[in-house]
C-alpha cells in the first residue's frame, strides 16, 4: 500500500513540474543564449546586445551574446535549432538571411520546421555607400562606371544572403551592371574595405555607416527607405530613382528551437515585445525602425515575400530562383527572389 502511494506522489510531483514546465511558471531558471550568426558590431549584433540588456532587466536573469560569423549564419542557426527547446537558446537573424542561405544550397538547419518564432525585432534601413573619393555622384553614375569597366562592380555585403546583399544585387540586376559581390562577416569588417577604396561600394545599413557619413569618410548615393533621411536631405531613395521595386524583406527577428512549449514563447514574446518600447530612444540615434510585436510586415506578391562572446547583465551575378523569408502575424512564409550566389 505504502508503495502504490510513494508511485502515486511520485507521479503527481512529475505531473505537476510537466505543468509548470508547460505553463513557463519558472521561467528563466537559468542564463539564457542568444546567438548572432554575423560578426560583433553590426546592426544585427548591436541591436541583439540592446534587446539582450533590457530583457534581461525584466527577467532578472543572464543574458549572453555569443557571435559564430561563419557560413552566412548558418552555424549559429544550427547551433539554436539543435539546442534543447527550453527557452535557453535562442537566435537572432534577418528573415531574408535565414530562409536564403538553406535556399541556395546545402544547410545544416531547416529555416522554417526548425525553429518557434518569437516576434520581429526592426526594419533595417540601407545605404549604398561609396569612398569620398569615388568618381560616381550618383547610383546611376556608379552603374555606368561598372558597365564600362571589366569585371564590372565590386559590391561589399554584410554577408552572404543578408538583406543587403539582396537588395544591392537586385539593384545591380534591374541596372544591367555587371556584379561581383565580396560578402564579409557582419557590417564593421565590411565598412574597413569600403573606406579604403578596396571594394566600389558597400550596401550598409545606416546604423553601421552613419558616423562615417556624417563625418565625410563615405558618400550615400541611395537609401532604402520610405522617406528621405533629414540626417541627409539630398540623398535620393530608390523609389526616386527607379528602384522601389527591387526592394527585399529587410526585417530581423527572434526564434527559439521548433518544440519550444508555447508558454514560454508567448513570455519571451511578451518581453521582447516590450523590449521594442524600452528601445524607442535608441531607434532615431541607430536610424533604424523597430516593429511592434502586433504588426504585420507587407511584402509585394512576388517580390518581398520575403567567435566573440560577451556578456549582459539584464545583460555577381543574379538569376532567379531562391525562396526568402517573411514573417507575417507569427508565421513564417516564403517568397521568391532572385538567387545571388556567393563569390570572392
Amino acid at each position: 500500500m505504502r508503495g502504490v502511494v510513494r508511485v502515486g506522489l511520485t507521479v503527481a510531483v512529475l505531473a505537476c513540474a510537466g505543468l509548470s514546465a508547460a505553463r513557463g511558471d519558472d521561467f528563466p531558471s537559468k542564463p539564457i543564449t542568444i546567438m548572432v550568426g554575423l560578426a560583433p558590431g553590426g546592426i544585427t549584433d548591436v541591436t541583439a546586445r540592446l534587446y539582450a540588456a533590457a530583457v534581461s532587466r525584466s527577467i532578472s536573469q543572464r543574458i549572453t551574446i555569443e557571435n559564430r560569423p561563419a557560413a552566412a549564419g548558418a552555424l549559429a542557426a544550427a547551433a539554436v535549432q539543435n539546442a534543447p527547446p527550453d527557452g535557453t537558446m535562442l537566435l537572432v537573424f534577418s528573415g531574408s538571411q535565414h530562409a536564403t542561405v538553406a535556399a541556395m544550397g546545402s544547410a545544416p538547419y531547416d529555416p522554417v520546421k526548425g525553429f518557434s518564432f518569437i516576434t520581429l525585432l526592426f526594419n533595417s534601413v540601407v545605404a549604398f555607400v561609396v569612398p569620398p573619393d569615388s568618381p560616381a555622384a550618383t547610383l546611376e553614375a556608379l552603374f555606368e562606371l561598372g558597365r564600362k569597366r571589366a569585371g564590372g562592380l565590386s559590391m561589399g555585403t554584410p554577408g552572404l544572403g543578408s538583406p543587403s546583399h539582396l537588395l544591392g544585387a537586385r539593384v545591380a540586376l534591374a541596372a544591367k551592371a555587371p556584379l561581383q559581390s565580396i560578402h564579409y562577416r557582419g557590417g564593421a569588417p565590411m565598412m574597413a574595405d569600403v573606406l579604403t577604396g578596396r571594394v566600389d561600394f558597400g550596401v550598409a545599413t545606416l546604423s553601421t555607416s552613419r558616423t562615417f557619413l556624417m563625418d565625410n569618410k563615405l558618400r550615400a548615393l541611395a537609401l532604402d527607405g520610405e522617406t528621405r533621411w533629414s540626417g541627409l536631405p539630398d540623398v535620393p531613395i530608390l523609389a526616386e530613382i527607379g528602384y522601389g521595386n527591387e526592394k527585399v524583406a529587410n526585417w530581423f527577428g527572434v526564434a527559439a528551437p521548433a518544440g519550444t512549449p508555447p508558454a514560454i514563447v508567448q513570455k519571451l514574446r511578451q518581453e521582447f515585445g516590450q523590449g521594442v518600447a524600452r528601445s524607442r530612444t535608441a531607434k532615431a540615434a541607430r536610424g533604424e525602425r523597430h516593429i511592434d510585436r502586433h504588426q504585420h510586415l507587407r511584402g509585394d506578391a512576388g517580390a518581398d515575400g520575403g567567435g566573440g562572446r560577451s556578456h549582459g547583465r539584464a545583460g555577381e551575378d543574379a538569376r532567379p530562383s531562391s525562396a526568402v523569408g517573411h514573417f507575417n502575424n507569427g508565421h513564417f512564409w516564403t517568397a521568391r527572389l532572385p538567387r545571388c550566389p556567393a563569390r570572392r
